[in-house]
């Protein structure tokens, strides 16, 4: 799922935003960076915060669409999985595509991939599970991140504060590899 590159490179992604409580936190920190990234946001959550969604255009992040409300596909039906997807349209203009929980039927990837271009990841933070410590995370960031790598983050709710640890810290481990920063096309 990688993507061969000129320059040594991944590809920063964030999934389920975009949330206020973290969101702008993010933005902020990639700035001071230089950075810009992929954000796979939640249809609902831009209905909800448009001017921050609105911030993320502006400021050269790319966007693509994480269904409407968030849908597990293998937990809902093709049609509501569908419904779910094509309300987020109102809401997202993007021909990228993210399932939530990477997750995704043939038949519901069928239909979406009329339209978009599916964008699964390389290397997962597991910032979502608090079981897994962030010094371990850090670890495995300094022994598997490569150029060409997917990585996703989160900023909901549920991870701002383990976020606000981890971001710096893969921001600096992915430098320090001598790897830059771009956005998926």
């Amino acid at each position: 799922w990688g993507f061969s590159l000129n320059e040594p490179s991944v590809y920063l992604t964030f999934d389920d935003g975009p949330n206020p409580t973290i969101t702008p936190w993010v933005l902020d920190e990639l700035k001071e960076h230089g950075i810009k990234a992929t954000f796979f946001c939640v249809g609902d959550n831009v209905r909800k915060y448009p001017e921050l969604y609105q911030r993320l255009l502006e400021e050269g992040h790319r966007v693509g669409s994480h269904t409407m409300y968030h849908s597990n596909s293998s937990k809902t039906n093709y049609k509501d999985y569908l419904k779910s997807y094509q309300q987020a349209e109102e809401y997202i203009e993007s021909d990228l595509f993210r399932p939530p929980y990477g997750r995704l039927s043939y038949f519901k990837q069928k239909e979406i991939l009329k339209t978009k271009k599916i964008i699964m990841w390389t290397w997962l933070a597991y910032d979502f599970d608090l079981s897994i410590s962030i010094d371990l995370i850090l670890k495995k960031a300094k022994r598997q991140i490569n150029s060409g790598d997917i990585i996703v983050l989160h900023d909901n709710e549920k991870v701002k504060e383990r976020v606000k640890i981890l971001l710096p810290q893969i921001i600096s481990v992915i430098q320090e590899k001598g790897l830059g920063f771009r956005v998926i096309e």
